[in-house]
């Protein structure tokens, strides 16, 4: 979503980091862009006109012309002012009540507020270890209660039972009282929406509120339409005490302003933003990542964390095991590929890498994509158990049938084998230089091991650092990817 405005900044951030002193002029001129940017991206005009003078006035103060490195100093300071507009701290719900507690989901019809539900809930369960039940309170809308139902088998969370001609008010009073008597931790209330925000809506939701008391109201609206969001949001504001906001499709290529106008508007923060149709694609909102990833600095924490939910612990410790004694077979490779792909394929890897985002398209141009990975994925089904484990076997009459199984070309094949035979030969050098503790102590990071690589060694010890506190790397690979 923030492809366009994250290449815009760049531009402007390269010309400053490319100066050694910066004049009030350079860094005024810069800011005119950085606001062109900004409203490009559909900023609310006040929102991007105080964002501006904010950093203007500390760009051109004793910070930055004292700075040692003027341009990196301005960046930091927009880095402060973006987290600053998108809400400064993430925001966790606030469910620290007398259970059930009780989220109130609002929003207009089509903006995913049923799904956001289902995944809000399996969020609370799997994470959090919350005992939740959902209720849907849409009579409105043809199926909306059976919809929940089915989501709520998705994700394995129980609904309240359907019953046939309850209004809504009553419905929230039927799942407050057996939320209570089965003891759940969360109630979950998908309440009706519509068209368009209109007074019996508020009407509606406002009499639910009275008799639920939920303990987080939170306003589902569609990233994709743009400042119409915003005003969406403004309007429930007014009428309906909101404790937060949730995005919806944030993996699509909307402009990204409803995202950074939204807590500067309303003044609510934005808790979750949906980025895509599965019940697991849900994130927390945090400023602070989401500005590094604008600015193109990555979200490695968040590709942390990414990893930490596909790659099970067990499978890790075997692989590291295999990687120490050198071994590297096509079983391997495909693990490796399917755990790229669960984690959001290759253009959502390259975002989170710092200074890995701009490389995302010409990656793509390459043919680096995830196409890519299910191509290569599909040519190692192809094969049979045995070959996956010798690849050595594989000769001309096997790739022409293995080629022809995946719906591919020999050519492909043979990518996919030189590049096994390439990770497979560093998996051997690596063993040749003492297994992965050797490979540490050779990049300079003395002999601690490589903490968290499948238990294979202590804690990660910092690197040796140079001149203004960056990692001093080893004779010859400061040349590395250039």
């Amino acid at each position: 979503m923030f492809e366009s405005l994250s290449d815009r900044l760049g531009g402007v951030f390269d010309k400053l980091r490319g100066r050694g002193a910066l004049t009030e002029a350079d860094v005024r001129a810069a800011m005119r862009e950085v606001r062109i940017a900004l409203l490009e991206a559909d900023v609310a005009l006040p929102v991007a006109k105080d964002f501006i003078e904010n950093v203007t006035q500390r760009a051109i103060g004793a910070e930055v012309t004292k700075s040692v490195t003027p341009g990196q100093q301005v960046v930091k300071i927009v880095s402060d002012e973006l987290t600053a507009m998108l809400g400064g701290e993430q925001e966790d719900l606030h469910l620290s009540v007398s259970p059930p507690a009780v989220i109130m989901m609002v929003g207009l019809q089509g903006s995913g507020k049923t799904t956001t539900t289902a995944k809000i809930a399996r969020r609370l369960r799997t994470k959090d270890g919350k005992k939740v039940l959902m209720a849907s309170l849409d009579v409105n809308r043809p199926a909306a209660q059976e919809q929940l139902r089915v989501l709520g088998e998705q994700v394995e969370v129980p609904t309240l039972p359907i019953v046939e001609g309850q209004q809504p008010v009553d419905i929230a009073r039927r799942a407050l009282q057996s939320a209570k008597l089965q003891g759940f931790d969360v109630l979950m209330l998908d309440t009706a929406g519509r068209l368009h925000v209109d007074q019996p809506l508020m009407a509606e939701m406002q009499a639910v509120g009275e008799v639920a008391r939920p303990a987080e109201t939170l306003l589902v609206v569609d990233a994709l339409t743009g400042q119409d969001a915003v005003n969406v949001a403004t309007s429930f504001t007014q009428q309906v005490p909101l404790s937060g906001v949730v995005l919806t499709r944030m993996d699509g290529d909307a402009r990204g302003g409803a995202a950074l106008s939204m807590r500067a508007v309303t003044g609510r923060p934005i808790k979750f933003i949906g980025t895509g149709e599965k019940v697991d694609a849900l994130d927390a909102f945090d400023p602070s990542r989401v500005a590094s990833r604008i600015l193109g600095m990555g979200d490695v924490v968040s590709l942390v964390e990414k990893a930490s939910q596909v790659v099970e612990a067990e499978e890790a410790e075997k692989m590291a095991a295999k990687f120490a004694k050198g071994e590297f077979d096509m079983n391997d490779l495909r693990q490796q590929l399917t755990q790229m792909q669960k984690m959001g394929g290759m253009g959502a890897l390259m975002g989170m890498m710092p200074g890995l985002g701009k490389m995302r398209a010409q990656a793509e141009k390459a043919g680096a994509d995830d196409t890519m990975l299910r191509r290569n994925v599909a040519i190692i089904n192809s094969m049979t158990p045995k070959e996956r484990s010798r690849p050595q076997l594989l000769n001309a009459k096997r790739k022409i049938r293995i080629a022809n199984g995946a719906g591919t070309t020999v050519q492909e094949v043979n990518k996919l084998i030189k590049m096994h035979k390439e990770m497979s030969t560093a998996m051997k050098k690596i063993k040749k230089m003492g297994g992965l503790k050797g490979f540490a102590k050779m990049l300079g990071m003395g002999g601690g091991g490589m903490g968290g690589m499948g238990g294979m060694g202590g804690d990660m010890p910092e690197l040796p650092t140079g001149a203004g506190g960056m990692p001093k790397l080893p004779p010859g690979f400061d040349k590395f990817g250039r």
